[in-house]
């Protein structure tokens, strides 16, 4: 397995725009915590970017899991750009 890390942005007006669709979110990535594939997700306290780390076997797993959540079928993110990641300490 590998780890990747995500970096990405929100719409404007995420806060709102994001609360039919936040349980689905929070559900979702719960699931993929449980199976070992999520290690961290969230915002940055600004609420215009969002960080995460993976452990998946692919760069295009990772990818897939990203475009099949709510938030980017939504457009309440805007942006995803995902790169492999080697963690030091």
């Amino acid at each position: 397995m590998e780890k990747f890390v995500l970096w990405g942005t929100y719409c404007e007006n995420a806060i709102e725009k994001r609360t039919p669709f936040r349980q689905e979110h929070l559900n979702r990535l719960s699931i993929l915590k449980d199976q070992g594939i999520l290690i961290t997700l969230g915002p940055t306290k600004c609420s215009s970017y969002v960080f995460g780390v993976f452990e998946a076997t692919s760069l295009d797993k990772v990818k897939k899991l990203l475009e099949e959540d709510i938030y980017w079928k939504e457009g309440i993110w805007t942006s995803l750009e995902v790169y492999p990641w080697t963690q030091a300490f």
